[in-house]
């Protein structure tokens, strides 16, 4: 049996109210849908981990460990396993603390809340260094991301949930 190449065009499905992309064989309407990033602030007696960016976008910036969510995963468990990649470190998810939406790059930018269970922690691929910051040495004006910055100051301010709207 030959299979036909994927070959797709843009229309609006039957049942459906906005334009997608629909296979010309067969019909099959392929979703293009947000972007889950998880991630946590990692606290260990009163400082942050952070980790230096080894990739793009944002290559030697600082962040906090995150990355986009797998499937089969909780965004919990996403969070603590983005910790362990791109830190090394073990961490203990605690309460959700924001929700970021990013509509430009069609994603979603979720943050817990964490305690570093010891000070272990390292750069894993994606990252040039790891450390831990006490408040008043965050480098500012290295932040990564707007949504990171967000995180840290709920952090802060020891606020539950807080949602971010461009």
């Amino acid at each position: 049996m030959s299979r036909l190449p994927m070959a797709f065009h843009r229309s609006v499905p039957e049942g459906d109210n906005r334009e997608r992309r629909v296979c010309d064989h067969c019909d099959f309407v392929d979703y293009e849908n947000p972007r889950v990033v998880v991630g946590c602030v990692p606290e260990f007696e009163g400082r942050i981990l952070l980790c230096r960016r080894a990739i793009e976008p944002r290559r030697g910036y600082w962040t906090l460990p995150a990355g986009f969510m797998e499937t089969g995963e909780s965004t919990a468990q996403g969070a603590a396993r983005e910790a362990e990649e791109e830190a090394l470190a073990k961490v203990e998810i605690g309460p959700l603390l924001t929700l970021f939406e990013v509509p430009h790059v069609s994603q979603v930018h979720v943050f817990y809340r964490a305690t570093l269970r010891e000070p272990l922690f390292g750069a894993g691929h994606e990252t040039l260094e790891a450390r831990l910051f006490p408040w008043d040495e965050i480098p500012w004006d290295e932040i990564a991301f707007e949504s990171v910055a967000h995180a840290l100051w709920a952090w802060r301010e020891g606020e539950g949930l807080v949602h971010h709207r461009p």
